[in-house]
């Protein structure tokens, strides 16, 4: 985004110049004026010593009022935008329209350190806020789509759309992450044999994407092990807090449910985050999201397990592609299969969960051999 007009307003890691954050439209000769002579500077330093300090007490206490900006063009057109989860993205969004540009700056030391949530839940929790309000910006007057046409380049219109069309994601990922593995087990094939010369561009996409993601890690100071965690989250995140804000963003804008705003939980207890530090996965309470990851996670393992016991070896001729996604998605979801039998400490799953997702993965193998996927 750098290269389009400037990176997206994302956090506190950010400094504001004040017209920008006021509301005020960039102009190039208002900008000039600002820099002021060094006689102006002492004027103004006089006039500020000859003011009453009483005066400029009784002129703030306003401000600290619960009421100060009712009536006011605050959060509408000037400060932070209201009415979005991500307020900080839609407000630099409408400061980018106004003609200002942000500069990426990355100091070798670190300018901004801050905290982040310490357990898989409170992660999905808060890349769900991140991505229905991304959302939730496509759908509003803000969009990027259409209401920034002419005030914004189109490379960062692209750019801001790929990141408020984030929720979509979990759909494709969500068919890849379940169909594969329910056709494996039938003993459908859905890609080519490796035999077969359409077998090479499968082949080719597969490797190439992913290559070219682990190279992009790498040269960005990155370690095999980050692409491997990272690679992880990103399926977590899709195939559930993308798929639940999509849900919601969509509940909300036909108005069967209200706007929320969830703060997720930085601040851990000591045993969590001594497990935080050693790398070990918690996965907090219970919460949809966590049923969800863990159904998804059994169900490509009993199906797997399904077709080699059906199949036999020889289903790694036949079907290679949808034992390697497979094979994949199970490496993947390790730490899911630790928590849930594995482990006996308290950032294990929910026996709830574990009872529920197996029920939920068994039925839908089940009902997959009976009448689902079926051919004559």
């Amino acid at each position: 985004m750098d290269g389009f007009g400037g990176p997206m307003y994302i956090g506190t890691g950010c400094f504001h110049k004040r017209d920008a954050l006021c509301g005020k439209k960039f102009n190039d000769q208002e900008c000039l004026n600002h820099w002021k002579s060094d006689d102006e500077d002492i004027n103004n330093d006089q006039l500020i010593r000859e003011t009453s300090l009483y005066l400029l007490e009784e002129k703030s206490k306003p401000l600290l009022s619960c009421t100060y900006e009712e009536n006011t063009l605050w959060g509408k057109e000037m400060g932070l935008l209201y009415g979005c989860s991500v307020e900080d993205v839609i407000t630099g969004l409408a400061i980018q329209c106004r003609g200002w540009k942000s500069v990426f700056y990355n100091p070798k030391r670190k300018a901004f350190l801050g905290l982040s949530p310490t357990t898989l839940a409170e992660s999905l929790v808060q890349h769900k806020r991140w991505s229905e309000g991304g959302f939730q910006i496509l759908l509003s007057k803000y969009s990027a789509a259409w209401c920034a046409y002419g005030l914004i380049s189109p490379g960062l219109q692209m750019t801001y759309c790929f990141y408020n069309l984030w929720v979509l994601n979990c759909w494709p990922t969500l068919y890849y992450s379940i169909f594969p593995s329910l056709c494996l087990l039938k003993g459908i094939p859905l890609f080519p044999r490796m035999s077969s010369p359409w077998f090479i561009p499968f082949a080719y996409v597969t490797l190439g994407e992913n290559t070219q993601c682990l190279l992009e890690f790498l040269w960005s100071e990155g370690t095999i092990k980050g692409y491997w965690n990272d690679l992880r989250m990103w399926l977590y995140k899709r195939t559930s807090s993308y798929l639940f804000a999509f849900v919601d963003t969509i509940f909300k804008s036909l108005g069967f449910s209200s706007s929320a705003f969830v703060i997720s939980a930085k601040v851990a207890e000591e045993n969590v985050s001594q497990r935080y530090e050693k790398e070990i996965m918690d996965f907090g309470n219970s919460s949809p999201m966590l049923t969800l990851l863990a159904t998804l996670a059994l169900l490509n393992l009993l199906c797997l397990l399904g077709a080699l016991l059906k199949g036999g070896l020889g289903i790694f001729v036949t079907l290679p592609l949808q034992v390697l996604l497979s094979g994949v998605l199970i490496l993947i979801n390790l730490p899911l299969y630790e928590g849930l039998f594995l482990r006996k400490d308290n950032g294990r799953f929910p026996s709830s969960i574990a009872f529920k997702s197996m029920v939920v993965a068994l039925s839908v193998c089940a009902l997959s051999n009976v009448n689902v996927f079926t051919t004559n």
